[in-house]
């Protein structure tokens, strides 16, 4: 596996954002912790694990918090972002509020 810089992992986040038709968080400050995070994450495990989950430990029971995890979308459509609030909603974006706690749908069955 190749070791990814932060740099690359802007790239990929920024990709997914304009995918989905979301932004990132545009507090800089928060947003490169969290860039931080799964860039070493996907040096430690091989895939960008969501930067605020633990590790069940193996790819395949953590699937479904690869980012963007699986309850990303429907966060994002309720609450206006996703759950570590890397990806926001556009016009929650613009409205200047600030993400808020969250209920966490991953690993639930929901």
């Amino acid at each position: 596996m190749k070791p990814k810089t932060p740099d690359q992992t802007w790239t990929f986040a920024e990709m997914v954002a304009s995918k989905q038709g979301w932004t990132l968080n545009p507090d800089r400050s928060f947003t490169t912790i969290l860039m931080e995070g799964l860039t070493t994450n996907w040096n430690r495990y091989g895939y960008y694990l969501c930067p605020c989950r633990d590790t069940e430990g193996t790819r395949e029971a953590d699937q479904e918090v690869v980012c963007p995890c699986k309850v990303s979308w429907e966060d994002v459509k309720e609450h206006g972002h996703c759950f570590c609030a890397l990806y926001l909603r556009p016009d929650f974006a613009a409205s200047g509020r600030p993400p808020s706690s969250i209920p966490d749908r991953a690993r639930r069955g929901s």
